[in-house]
């Protein structure tokens, strides 16, 4: 394993386990590091606790008490705790640096990294990249946000192999050294806000992943994206954009025939599976970063021409009875349900709700012209309800749950309609995640009769 060179700190605070904080964990351990683990929700009994105790590491499960931080030189911090816990606002207080693992895999990174962050569409773009090497024969290997630790897979990585990883805010807030050989962003809107606080904290995250980058690195940026070309003009790296609007000699284009790399035509827009505008956003983003780390035509055209779309991402489930049934369930904000409900041009039966974060869903009318029937759940149902009687929906049903809206919905469907899951709201007040959301979506259509 590459030894942790320009890593300058012996004793440290693993705050927080679940995958990632037992990554970082073990992989400080093995490189001989000093590591206290503080985890409030973690036993002994654990086999992962167990597993590190023996390793050396000191353990103080149950609760934060200050304390942990005596002797610590840094926090490497759990991506979902947020930064007003009160042992990380006492680190702050005490001028310790508060990271998150994604710093440690990107100094244990033998090969290339590419990075891909963006409030919507990660995960898709992550995947597309991913496949477009592989079918190019180009060694790669994928982890991140979309459910892969990254130092797992970075500590293992030769140095001829690409590293593929999605990145969120919350990651990209804890980063100082971090430098991907190619970045890209893909949008950014106001979201997460309970979490950094202000637009200006979760954009700052975001850009977070281009800051330490130099002349001999690519930042591949959409640019139709009015506040990424003003943040971009910070980065040294060289700019690759992509448009789906514009021909762009210096990066990915599409026509209404044909999308392009820089000059070159990559392949038939017709011969394109995927659904959606934004998704043509995801697939230029990816096509810059696959041309860049030495992807073929032919393997870009072997993925664009079978990819249907990435669980729970506008996934295409079933047609039932002449009804096309999608799961979108990672649709948990405005911004994704709007780029779902552009995706089609006949008539929809939208399946929306769930937690209440305090905002409202004006801004998805102009995207309602194609919705014929409501079924709504969740915290958010009458919200979406009085969104549903502005854009003079007649039919609109409340229920209970994801399950008992499928069967609504089919019920006062007909065929050739859209039944389409996409919340633009977060699961947890019914469901633990989005994922979870959307298997009872997808079991409830297998279920029709």
């Amino acid at each position: 394993m590459k030894k942790l060179i320009h890593f300058p700190y012996e004793s440290i605070l693993v705050l927080g386990l679940a995958k990632s904080g037992t990554a970082a964990a073990t992989t400080l351990l093995e490189q001989g590091k000093k590591v206290r683990i503080n985890d409030q929700n973690a036993k002994e009994s654990d086999a992962n606790v167990k597993q590190l105790k023996e390793m050396g590491a000191e353990l103080i499960l149950g609760s934060h008490p200050i304390r942990v931080l005596d002797g610590i030189e840094v926090i490497v911090k759990n991506p979902g705790i947020s930064y007003d816990n009160p042992i990380v606002t006492a680190a702050q207080q005490r001028g310790i640096p508060v990271i998150t693992e994604i710093e440690i895999a990107g100094q244990l990174a033998s090969g290339p990294i590419i990075g891909i962050t963006g409030s919507n569409g990660k995960t898709t773009t992550t995947t597309l990249t991913t496949e477009m090497l592989k079918q190019s024969e180009k060694p790669v290997k994928v982890a991140g946000n979309i459910g892969i630790v990254a130092t797992d897979v970075a500590k293992n990585l030769h140095p001829n192999e690409n590293l593929v990883l999605e990145l969120s805010s919350f990651q990209l807030m804890g980063v100082d050294q971090f430098k991907p050989k190619i970045a890209v962003l893909l949008n950014i809107f106001k979201a997460h806000l309970d979490y950094h606080k202000t637009w200006e904290n979760y954009k700052q995250a975001k850009y977070n992943i281009f800051k330490n980058q130099t002349k001999d690195d690519f930042l591949v940026y959409n640019a139709e994206d009015k506040s990424l070309i003003e943040a971009i003009k910070l980065s040294k790296a060289q700019k690759i954009p992509f448009s789906v609007k514009r021909k762009q000699s210096e990066g990915a284009w599409l026509d209404n025939e044909a999308i392009y790399f820089k000059e070159e035509k990559i392949m038939e827009r017709k011969d394109i599976v995927l659904l959606g505008l934004h998704n043509y956003e995801n697939i230029l983003a990816s096509v810059g970063a696959a041309k860049l780390s030495g992807a073929t035509n032919e393997g870009i055209q072997k993925v664009l021409s079978m990819f249907t779309g990435v669980k729970h991402r506008l996934q295409f489930v079933e047609n039932h009875c002449e009804r096309l049934f999608y799961n979108d369930s990672k649709a948990t904000n405005c911004l994704a349900t709007q780029k779902a409900l552009s995706a089609f041009n006949q008539p929809i039966i939208l399946l929306a709700g769930g937690l209440d974060r305090g905002n409202g869903f004006d801004e998805l009318l102009p995207y309602m012209k194609h919705v014929k029937a409501m079924v709504l759940f969740g915290e958010t149902a009458s919200k979406l309800e009085n969104l549903g009687m502005k854009a003079q929906i007649s039919n609109i049903r409340i229920t209970k749950n994801v399950q008992t809206a499928v069967q609504e919905a089919y019920e006062i469907s007909e065929p050739n309609d859209v039944i389409l899951l996409s919340p633009a709201c977060a699961s947890w007040d019914q469901y633990r995640t989005f994922e979870e959301r959307g298997d009872i979506f997808i079991q409830a259509v297998h279920t029709l009769v």
